[in-house]
């Protein structure tokens, strides 16, 4: 009797957090600024915060904090993820959908949380996107170029697991004892070919492909195409029986390919939490154009925790503004799709970490917590049958 009468008040308390109506997680909206200014996860409070430049906001963002499996003994912990897509809303937005659940389910059948996990439902998740474009590239074949940078932590257990396709980052705000100053630690390797280090790994993966990276109006690329490596997604560079009409021919690689020209393997790494870890910032790229990785982290350590996600992106907006030689003021009244030419869609997921409850991470609980950053709703026939726009 007692744990039909604790299922039912769950099932109450998931329906309210979950219904968008006037919930605690649930955030708000100032023109093209989705906000939540600060919440509470297992390990700690949060903030998040999602700017809309582009027509259909591409980025999409999650917290998930308590069970991160469908058993009832755990693993408990925080999950969070911010998936910023390109071509289009489709593939971001199918992540947000799918890649929590395969996780749940394989920590379910392995009863704990490893690299493993975490590998096998980027791959899940990959594969599930492979039978929509599958499906739909009779009726809509450019849903072949529609991909999504992918980067996901999750905490639990005292660890922290940094996975990461494309160029979205992480970074950790860490004390150093000694001075008291907080040193910002980069925990997510990127997959970006303006770095040396990728274009040399791209043509170490492909030598007899010269042109498997070139200098494009002064940016280099894959293919001339995309300035990313890895991606859940962009089927059209990694089946080549996609890559052929009716894609539009600005998609398609003349020469054709044999091998995957990008990858779906995320980097991931593994970190054990330190009494002096702080906070963690998870943002996508759009963040990083305008600030460092210590700017981002003073701005967290020497202002207030509620709002501090918001307050990243209005100083990263300031800065966009400052660099066109334009008042922040009217940088805002500049509205989606023209906003493009100033900024991408930028998200930040600021997580802090009490080190008394990460301590004793394996004893603590708490009732689910589910919150998906929002935008500027679209409409349904703008989209792939993907789920529709969420903020739970």
């Amino acid at each position: 009797m007692l744990s039909r009468l604790m299922d039912f008040l769950t099932a109450c308390w998931r329906r309210r957090s979950s219904d968008g109506k006037g919930s605690e997680v649930t955030g708000r909206k100032e023109g093209l600024l989705w906000y939540k200014d600060a919440g509470q996860h297992l390990f700690g409070e949060y903030s998040m915060a999602v700017v809309q430049a582009n027509n259909l906001l591409e980025d999409q963002s999650q917290i998930e904090s308590g069970p991160l499996s469908l058993l009832e003994n755990g693993p408990y912990g925080t999950f969070v993820g911010v998936y910023d897509g390109h071509g289009g809303p489709e593939t971001s937005r199918y992540v947000c959908d799918h890649l929590f659940q395969h996780l749940k389910r394989f920590a379910s059948e392995q009863k704990s949380m490893s690299v493993e996990v975490i590998r096998k439902a980027y791959q899940a998740t990959e594969e599930g996107f492979l039978s929509v474009v599958t499906k739909q590239w009779p009726m809509n074949p450019q849903i072949a170029a529609v991909g999504s940078c992918c980067l996901v932590g999750v905490i639990c257990g005292g660890i922290l697991y940094i996975a990461n396709l494309g160029d979205s980052r992480a970074v950790l705000g860490r004390v150093v004892r000694a001075t008291g100053e907080v040193l910002a630690i980069q925990l997510s390797a990127e997959h970006n070919v303006g770095i040396e280090s990728v274009r040399q790994e791209m043509h170490s993966l492909h030598p007899d492909d010269s042109k498997i990276v070139v200098l494009k109006h002064n940016v280099w690329r894959v293919k001339g195409l995309i300035q990313i490596s890895r991606s859940i997604g962009d089927i059209y560079l990694k089946k080549a029986e996609f890559n052929k009409e009716p894609l539009y021919a600005k998609f398609r690689v003349r020469d054709g390919f044999k091998r995957p020209i990008l990858s779906s393997d995320p980097s991931i790494s593994v970190h054990e939490l330190q009494q002096h870890d702080q906070f963690l910032i998870f943002a996508s790229d759009g963040l990083w154009e305008h600030l460092s990785n210590q700017d981002a982290v003073d701005i967290v350590q020497n202002n207030p925790h509620n709002g501090i996600a918001r307050r990243l992106i209005k100083t990263a907006l300031q800065e966009a503004a400052k660099k066109r030689e334009m008042r922040y003021s009217d940088l805002k009244k500049i509205d989606r799709g023209v906003r493009r030419h100033f900024h991408d869609d930028i998200t930040v997921v600021v997580v802090f970490l009490d080190s008394n409850l990460v301590s004793r991470a394996s004893s603590v609980r708490g009732p689910p917590l589910s919150v998906r950053g929002g935008g500027v709703p679209l409409p349904s026939r703008t989209l792939a049958p993907c789920a529709a726009p969420m903020e739970t």
